[in-house]
């Protein structure tokens, strides 16, 4: 599905670009890694250490990969937070940073390489709690609804110059982190980071050609 392909994945770090790392590997690609800390080698991945949230820095990290055929933006964080109108500048500049500034960042970058070549393939990761606001999380939503407009717009700009622009709107991932959280859950109803990214390389391969600008949700049970 991915073979011969070199696929670039954002917070290759996490437990979610991690999984990606996996299953985009498993298809035959190629995969480089950008995140701003790594632990530890993983085999035949190429890691990049950069801030994301740094146009500057990201525009140098791309400039020597000669061929890009997806981007995966799958670095992003999640924090509840006060209502709105007692939420702090930094929360809601750490929010953007993680979730919007790094995607668009990447795909500033990116683009013209894809463009030149006339494909490319760009997966975003948006959130399903963001297609409505909701309350104690209106840093977040916000945040992660911009990354949802940006791909319906770079799809819109995008998609008669070969390039296809999607995102996924996962609900609950199944991660330590959420378990700790929400000890009491059904956690047999969450997302496997896995089976997320299992869509996310779909949306990245030949196979999704057709789509454009789709929001897809992937809630498991939840």
């Amino acid at each position: 599905m991915l073979k011969n392909k070199t696929i670039i994945i954002t917070g290759a770090n996490g437990v979610l670009g991690r999984a990606v790392i996996d299953v985009a590997q498993a298809h035959g690609a190629e995969v480089i890694g950008f995140d701003r800390i790594f632990n530890g080698s993983r085999d035949g991945v190429q890691q990049v250490v950069v801030d994301l949230a740094d146009l500057k820095a990201v525009a140098g990290a791309i400039q020597n990969i000669a061929r890009i055929d997806g981007l995966f933006n799958v670095a992003g964080g999640f924090a509840m937070g006060p209502a709105v109108h007692e939420t702090q500048a930094g929360e809601w500049d750490a929010m953007f940073a993680m979730n919007f500034l790094t995607a668009r960042n990447m795909c500033e970058a990116v683009v013209p390489k894809m463009i030149s070549v006339s494909g490319g393939k760009i997966v975003n990761v948006g959130a399903l709690s963001a297609r409505e606001g909701q309350g104690n999380m209106g840093a977040y939503c916000v945040a992660k609804s911009a990354v949802m407009r940006l791909t319906e717009s770079m799809s819109k700009e995008l998609r008669d110059r070969g390039i296809n622009v999607n995102a996924v709107l996962p609900s609950i991932l199944d991660t330590p982190t959420n378990r700790a959280d929400m000890p009491d859950a059904d956690h047999s109803k969450w997302v496997q980071p896995k089976q997320l990214a299992d869509v996310i390389c779909f949306l990245g391969s030949d196979a999704a050609a057709a789509v454009h600008g789709a929001l897809l949700p992937v809630a498991g049970l939840s």
